[in-house]
């Protein structure tokens, strides 16, 4: 029983069983998505809690009309990584990265959220 105890301990699931290690952050960013029938960008702000290799959490001002699918920009970074929205709550949203972004630009967003923290 001890052992099994144990085994548990060391596992690669991250805190409460996740996949990836979240790493909490106070980022500005943008949600972009596509109009229908391709006929545009629409854009919004929001505000990045936290952050992993697989996914992340914000806050918007509202979800009204927003889409499944976007690209998020962290405001300070050139990328736009592609998203599926996992939840809705109220104003936050989960959301998980179509493709996982590589520790270097993970390590660029927390290192910056870092620096930019006000003391």
């Amino acid at each position: 029983m001890a052992e099994h105890a144990l085994a548990n301990l060391h596992n690669d699931n991250g805190a409460h069983g996740r996949k990836a290690e979240r790493f909490a952050v106070s980022r500005a960013a943008r949600i972009l998505s596509i109009n229908p029938a391709l006929s545009g960008i629409s854009i919004r702000s929001c505000h990045l809690v936290d952050i992993s290799r697989i996914g992340a959490t914000a806050d918007l001002m509202t979800t009204v009309g927003l889409p499944d699918h976007y690209y998020l920009n962290i405001i300070g970074t050139a990328n736009r990584i592609g998203c599926a929205e996992i939840y809705r709550n109220g104003s936050r949203v989960g959301l998980k990265f179509i493709k996982e972004i590589d520790d270097e630009l993970l390590h660029t967003i927390v290192r910056g959220d870092f620096f930019t923290k006000a003391i």
